[in-house]
């Protein structure tokens, strides 16, 4: 059934996209960094996009595909993407299922040294959170400890990194448990890092979990971002695999919560005319001017490719401005992730 249902999510983007791709064709030439772009700016499989910007590079990371772990790819634009080797050639020790499991990497630095990779894995039959170190950030990097970083076995397994640094300096990570695996709750969690990102420190909180209808049976994919000193608290929900997969959005005045969803709809979902189809997994970049930009998955059809989006607030509230057709790319001053 439900690769009945992508193929034809698959053959209906594949439509849509044809149409308007040589509509564009005929009207002038491909779009630049200046000039503008066109959706989605990745358009492989690429599913579950982190993006971590080095000096006047990105580099972004995605679940495994097409025979490679952890995926990794370089712009130094956002729009125009160069492939490389796979960031993570060897899996931990305590994976006991080499291939096909290694999901939604999270890249950063502490120190601007070393960077730490925190990946999925499979282990003890469910899903786990491992965590990898390089000297680079195209890798290749290498596995740390002997067994996974988070591992909530009984609540399904841990799944869905991201990493979060405060005003004040201080690194968390947060996650999902991956309790729909079992056909029970699922929930966002956060904990305080180490500050070499290794190590957790102290004890996890429990900060959302789905009591929305749009979001179906689950919640997932992290991304916390400040902004005019609120924190907004990112996600997606409902199937991966179907169009109803959709990215949300709560709101606190403190790290640990309370969150309130502010809205019964999600901030960012199917939109045939404009080509998205199941929009997930997403991560915000930052440029110096101030702009902030999101990137997030939807199905194409050879997979779900990477897609690009200005975030914008009004009043407080974000707005994510997706497009297929040419949009003003940032094309000035100095990106920073």
């Amino acid at each position: 059934m439900i690769q009945l249902l992508l193929a034809l999510i698959a053959l209906t983007v594949a439509l849509v996209i044809g149409l308007t791709t040589g509509s564009a064709a005929a009207q002038g030439p491909t779009p630049t960094p200046s000039t503008g772009y066109s959706n989605p700016v990745i358009d492989w499989d690429f599913p579950d996009p982190d993006v971590l910007r080095v000096g006047d590079t990105y580099y972004a990371y995605a679940t495994n595909s097409g025979g490679v772990n952890i995926q990794v790819a370089r712009s130094t634009d956002l729009v125009h993407w160069e492939m490389l080797p796979d960031a993570l050639p060897r899996l931990p020790v305590w994976v006991v299922q080499d291939f096909g499991f290694a999901w939604a990497p999270e890249v950063t630095t502490f120190d601007g040294e070393q960077y730490v990779m925190y990946h999925v894995a499979r282990y003890q039959g469910v899903q786990c959170i491992g965590v990898a170190t390089s000297d680079t950030p195209e890798g290749p990097f290498e596995p740390q400890g002997d067994g996974p970083l988070i591992c909530q076995t009984e609540q399904g397994g841990s799944i869905d990194a991201a990493s979060f640094v405060d005003d004040d300096g201080t690194p968390y990570l947060l996650w999902k448990n991956d309790g729909n695996a079992l056909g029970g709750k699922t929930w966002l969690y956060i904990q305080q890092l180490a500050p070499d990102g290794l190590s957790l420190v102290g004890e996890p909180v429990q900060l959302l979990e789905r009591d929305q209808f749009w979001e179906g049976r689950l919640i997932e994919a992290p991304t916390l971002w400040k902004h005019d000193g609120r924190y907004y608290l990112f996600y997606s929900a409902n199937d991966y695999a179907t169009p109803q997969y959709a990215i949300g959005y709560a709101v606190s005045d403190e790290i640990f919560g309370p969150y309130t969803k502010p809205s019964r709809q999600p901030l960012l979902k199917t939109n045939l005319p404009e080509g998205l189809v199941g929009p997930g997994g997403q991560d915000i970049v930052r440029w110096n001017d101030g702009s902030e930009w999101m990137v997030y998955h939807g199905w194409v059809a050879d997979g779900r490719a990477m897609f690009l989006g200005r975030l914008e607030w009004e009043d407080g509230v974000p707005v994510v401005m997706h497009a297929r057709h040419p949009l003003t790319a940032p094309s000035e001053g100095d990106p920073q992730a």
